[in-house]
């Protein structure tokens, strides 16, 4: 009993003792980190390549970036950007059926909660616009429409310093787009994906 009465005071002292890494209206905070994108199982089929074909999009792992201005101590606008991803696709039955790359900037109305001793969890949700671009296939002219859909993200700061603190976080972005091969439709691909990311963010 003591032993756990000990080890439990040592841990509220440690929880205690946490840098408080808050922000005030007004403040910003950058974060730089990395962001790895992974569609969802299953992103479509191309019947006019193969009847019934499904399209597969591979994941791809680059470095993330976060700009938020905080209107008050809970709630922050933020826009997301990154270093471009490139994605493999392959179709079944096919195989390598090309590559592309994009840029998925995303603006979301966060919510920072501040009842949480030692680490600092929010929510968040907004608006995603994807630029696909540099897209090749072996099939012929591979072309993948823009894209704009909803995000949602979870997410938890944990203090390092005063000032900064290491972010973990989740997002789910909307992500459809129309495929076209030499001009013309041939379905829709629904990426979809779970961004994860790590991050180290700074107040200013």
């Amino acid at each position: 009993m003591k032993h756990i009465t000990l080890s439990a005071l040592a841990v509220l002292a440690a929880t205690a003792a946490a840098p408080a890494f808050a922000q005030e209206a007004g403040d910003w905070t950058i974060g730089i980190g990395i962001a790895n994108v992974n569609p969802k199982s299953g992103n479509g089929e191309l019947d006019a390549i193969v009847p019934g074909a499904g399209i597969d999009v591979d994941s791809d792992t680059q470095l993330s970036f976060t700009a938020e201005y905080f209107f008050t101590p809970n709630i922050g606008l933020e826009i997301l950007a990154a270093t471009p991803f490139s994605h493999d696709i392959s179709i079944d039955g096919v195989g390598d059926a090309g590559d592309t790359k994009h840029l998925p900037p995303t603006i979301s109305v966060n919510y920072h909660f501040t009842n949480f001793e030692g680490f600092k969890p929010y929510i968040g949700v907004g608006l995603n616009y994807t630029n696909f671009f540099q897209e090749s296939s072996p099939l012929g002219k591979l072309e993948l429409e823009d894209s704009f859909g909803l995000a949602a993200q979870i997410g938890v700061d944990i203090p390092v310093t005063e000032t900064g603190a290491l972010r973990l976080n989740a997002r789910y972005i909307d992500i459809d787009t129309d495929v076209k091969l030499n001009g013309d439709k041939i379905g829709t691909a629904e990426i979809d994906p779970v961004v994860l990311g790590i991050a180290y963010v700074m107040t200013f």
